[in-house]
């Protein structure tokens, strides 16, 4: 339950301050928020996988839209953009988690979210500003990717703690 406040708490406060600041924060927001929603993606995915993981994740992306709206009427573009771009970048972080399902749990956390990373880079931007911005993209993305590397090693030290 911890894990699903924070990844919809993260995705709102993602929105709000965007809403708020503009593109100039994206990268930030990128390493320390985006970062650890792609990482709790795929934390989620591990504990739900058999028990509606597609549902259950559509309805926090959608939750955190419509909070996001609710808190900021303004923010209501910023809100769609993150809902189709979080879609979006989730079904492909889900399509590559899956297919490495044999690796390791950083090795497929990772690589689903560079994939997933390089998606919401590209569509957040377009549809929230109207324009493709190649300096925002590639600062979102990269700090996405770095941003989700530390934040899957601490899940996975995490994770590693309970089992033991």
């Amino acid at each position: 339950m911890f894990a699903t406040l924070v990844y919809l708490a993260a995705l709102v406060l993602a929105n709000l301050s965007v809403a708020t600041f503009g593109p100039v924060v994206t990268p930030i927001n990128a390493f320390l928020l985006i970062g650890l929603d792609l990482s709790l993606r795929d934390y989620l995915h591990e504990r739900w996988q058999h028990n509606h993981l597609w549902l259950r994740m559509l309805g926090l992306i959608a939750s955190a839209g419509a909070l996001s709206w609710l808190l900021n009427p303004a923010s209501g573009l910023i809100a769609i953009a993150s809902v189709v771009a979080f879609t979006a970048s989730s079904l492909v972080d889900t399509a590559v988690y899956h297919l490495l399902r044999r690796k390791p749990y950083l090795v497929r956390s990772n690589s689903s979210n560079t994939a997933a990373a390089a998606v919401d880079s590209i569509l957040f931007p377009g549809i929230a500003f109207g324009s493709f911005l190649p300096l925002i993209v590639l600062g979102q993305f990269a700090a996405k990717v770095a941003g989700g590397f530390l934040w899957s090693l601490l899940l996975a030290r995490i994770t590693a703690r309970r089992i033991a």
